[in-house]
């Protein structure tokens, strides 16, 4: 099957420029004017934009969390994703302690193989990291395509290794190719805080936010940026969200360090705000929680000063029933919110459209930089001849309102209902199979690759 799309005006992280794409197969074959070729399909995307399809590289399907899952499986996420203009997703594996990184890996395919609508790849959680883990980090660079080993400071005797667990992690990683990621906040600071609040009898939603203040991020940010330095491994903050957490970052840039830095939708258009919607607030609880205002302009700021290199979601939803588990104790309220489908709409309104930030900016921290860190460059994150043909055309005029009505996520509210979006992803492509058309699903379930990637050797 070859397709032709024609007179669009392509973006990619370095270019803007009217042509046509000539895919054929699962690639593009061919760019340029006025092409004369004969394609089994045309698509005129005349007045449109062109660019490649969305990378989220930190969302949480069918994960488990507090004795539930995540609403949104393999199959429901990421065909939400496809609506909402990404095209490829990267999950997150949860070692169980006292197992092995391979049986985590099992449980992980047994929930997504074959289930999944759009391309799909994995970053590896270590949460016991030991002699047995150690010897398994090459492996799966190196046979499983998993490049990427993600580490939390936070949630002791659930998911949290100490400082010495982290640096033995680090100098194997840096060895084998690979990169850490990290959710960086004081985990033992939170758990006083929280301990505390709850003692005090403060259990409405408002206490998850200040249980996690911004100095409990911005310290274990330092302290990760340090250790990163000292091994010279590769380091990645995750869902980064403040002023003070980013300085530790701008400091690192003063000894000509590169530390590679995630934000997700939420924390640059909504703030604290919310958690004093009494239970409400919940929809937002996540971890860290949302913040300021003046965290919001330090975010843009950074993602046009490049130390913010990625803009994804976090993507963790659940029912509003399961959120209602901690009604009377923000502790036990199941962290994260609904955002995959809604990512790439939001971002080119409030960013593009609104002046913050170029089309090129829009498509590097969406589309091109998580291909580029996480060894998928030049075979997703671009168009280019070569390239895998994941492609959306977008109209940049069409104005509609997000609802839980009208969203693909397999959850019961938005936490963007009624906001008036300016730009609507009108086709998807993905590896050369239109996806998405008129606002339906033209593939099943088994459709989405696993992606193995490369080792870690772009600068971005």
């Amino acid at each position: 099957m070859s397709l032709l799309i024609k007179n669009g005006r392509i973006i990619t992280a370095s270019d803007d420029y009217i042509a046509d794409i000539f895919i054929e197969g699962e690639i593009v074959k061919a760019i340029g004017k006025d092409l004369s070729v004969k394609a089994d399909k045309e698509i005129d995307a005349s007045g449109k934009l062109v660019f490649p399809g969305g990378i989220d590289p930190h969302v949480h399907l069918d994960m488990p969390f507090m004795g539930t899952f995540s609403s949104d499986s393999y199959e429901t996420g990421t065909r939400a994703a496809l609506f909402g203009g990404t095209t490829m997703v990267i999950d997150f594996i949860l070692q169980t302690q006292g197992k092995s990184l391979q049986s985590a890996l099992a449980e992980w395919r047994s929930r997504s193989d074959n289930n999944c609508v759009g391309d799909y790849s994995f970053h590896m959680a270590v949460t016991d990291f030991n002699d047995e883990t150690k010897k398994e980090v090459r492996t799966m660079i190196e046979e499983e395509g998993i490049t990427s080993f993600k580490t939390f400071m936070a949630y002791k005797g659930a998911l949290m290794i100490d400082d010495r667990q982290m640096i033995g992690l680090m100098e194997e990683v840096k060895k084998c190719g690979g990169l850490i990621n990290v959710h960086a906040t004081n985990g033992d600071m939170i758990d006083y805080l929280i301990a505390k609040h709850r003692a005090e009898g403060k259990l409405s939603p408002l206490y998850h936010y200040l249980s996690q203040p911004e100095v409990t991020e911005a310290e274990a940010s330092e302290r990760f940026v340090d250790m990163a330095n000292y091994t010279g491994c590769p380091g990645y903050i995750v869902h980064l969200t403040c002023e003070g957490a980013l300085n530790a970052v701008r400091n690192a840039t003063r000894r000509n360090q590169k530390i590679f830095v995630e934000t997700c939708i939420q924390y640059l258009i909504l703030d604290a705000s919310l958690y004093e919607k009494n239970f409400e607030g919940a929809k937002w609880v996540m971890s860290p929680p949302l913040r300021e205002k003046k965290d919001q302009q330090t975010l843009w700021a950074g993602i046009n000063q490049g130390l913010v290199n990625v803009v994804a979601t976090d993507h963790c939803p659940f029912m509003w029933e399961q959120k209602k588990m901690g009604e009377k104790d923000f502790s036990k309220i199941p962290n994260g919110h609904p955002a995959i489908e809604n990512r790439m709409e939001l971002l080119f309104s409030e960013g593009v459209a609104k002046g913050k930030i170029t089309l090129n900016k829009y498509v590097e921290v969406a589309c091109t930089n998580p291909a580029k860190i996480f060894g998928m460059f030049p075979k997703k994150g671009t168009i280019a001849v070569g390239s895998d043909a994941d492609v959306v055309i977008f109209d940049p005029q069409e104005k509609h309102t997000l609802s839980a009505k009208t969203h693909h996520m397999n959850v019961d509210y938005s936490g963007y209902e009624g906001w008036e979006v300016t730009g609507k992803v009108k086709t998807v492509l993905l590896r050369g199979q239109v996806v998405i058309d008129d606002n339906k699903c033209l593939v099943e379930k088994g459709y989405g690759k696993f992606v193995k990637r490369n080792k870690v050797k772009q600068i971005v």
